[in-house]
């Protein structure tokens, strides 16, 4: 495992900058990375910093995770096992998930891997969503080595709340949650267990969307939590991403439709830090924060979130060509907290 600061990060290791471990090549006396999705915007230093290559995307893809809900990402086989969706007499569906507490490593950027805690073995947990009013029922099995619970934001009784001594499930056990749906918007789950910051930021949360009966216009939807890793366990981030993996959103666009609806499920879960941030170059967009109303709040360009703070952003691309998202505390950018959206399409200005 490779251990790092601050200041070796921001470095950018380098002593590892050869042409050779890069995998490069030289113009005019300059490194350029190689060919591909967002390369040509990484040949800036500030964009390039921290270990070099690429993370392997075999066991979990920020990409995927974008689009991803109630596990349609696996083959329908392996996703019955974990979700399964019932008709009830008043419309409304009866959700049945499985999650699992695992211990794994996960690799945050190029040879970094950091020893999380999981959520069925990926950081984010899988994302969850149901419509206002559906029953949710969670199988929680705890296959960690330490006892955790599952605490979900929105309406439940007390004992479903996975958040006092007494709701913890011991390694090897399991427990049933289960409650209603409410309300709509864009919520998160979470483990409960003490002490609290280690459980959050080991790696034990995910999204949770809850639709409105009435439902949002159409949209291309991506879900995105911030998140942060502290790598030498001293209290303070080393590296920052929006769904895990420092900068893969440079080498890999999200790709766009210009004159589409792009609708943002953007969830703040980084520990130890205060205060977390989202901007969007050339462009604004309308915010509905905590998504419990269908009447926007704001439009703007930059959104500012605490912990455990949410909000859906909305926006249609006018130009075709890359644009670039981050945070907006520049430390965070640099240390992986960065990516490009790339829009398709004919130019329209309204």
């Amino acid at each position: 495992m490779l251990a790092l600061n601050r200041r070796t990060w921001i470095a950018g290791l380098g002593s590892m900058l050869g042409a050779t471990l890069l995998g490069t090549r030289k113009l005019g006396g300059q490194q350029t990375p190689p060919d591909g999705p967002g390369s040509g915007t990484m040949t800036h230093a500030a964009h390039a910093m921290g270990p070099v290559g690429r993370v392997s995307l075999e066991s979990f893809n920020p990409s995927t995770f974008l689009r991803a809900w109630n596990f349609s990402d696996l083959p329908p086989q392996e996703r019955a096992r974990y979700y399964k969706e019932t008709p009830r007499p008043d419309g409304t569906l009866l959700r049945e998930y499985q999650l699992i507490a695992v211990d794994r490593d996960i690799e945050i950027a190029p040879g970094v891997f950091f020893p999380a805690w999981t959520f069925n073995g990926q950081v984010p947990g899988p994302t969850i969503r149901a419509t206002e009013g559906d029953r949710i029922r969670v199988t929680f099995v705890n296959a960690g080595s330490h006892p955790h619970t599952i605490h979900f934001h929105g309406w439940h009784t007390p004992e479903m709340d996975g958040s006092l001594p007494e709701h913890q499930v011991m390694p090897g056990g399991q427990f049933l949650y289960e409650f209603d749906a409410d309300p709509f918007g864009l919520h998160l789950y979470h483990c409960h267990a003490v002490p609290l910051k280690r459980h959050i930021h080991k790696g034990l949360y995910g999204a949770f969307i809850v639709d409105p009966k009435n439902a949002r216009p159409a949209a291309d939807e991506l879900v995105m939590v911030m998140n942060g890793f502290d790598t030498n366990f001293d209290a303070d981030n080393e590296v920052y991403a929006v769904n895990t993996v420092a900068h893969h959103f440079m080498y890999e666009p999200v790709r766009v439709e210009i004159g589409k609806l792009v609708r943002m499920y953007v969830v703040n879960l980084t520990e130890f830090d205060l205060v977390n941030s989202l901007h969007l170059h050339g462009m604004f967009f309308d915010v509905f924060r905590t998504g419990t109303s269908m009447t926007s709040s704001e439009r703007t360009d930059t959104i500012m979130l605490c912990q455990g703070e949410r909000a859906i952003i909305e926006t249609r691309f006018r130009y075709p060509g890359k644009f670039m998202f981050h945070a907006h505390q520049s430390e965070f950018a640099e240390l992986g907290w960065m990516g490009l959206f790339e829009a398709v399409g004919p130019r329209r200005d309204t």
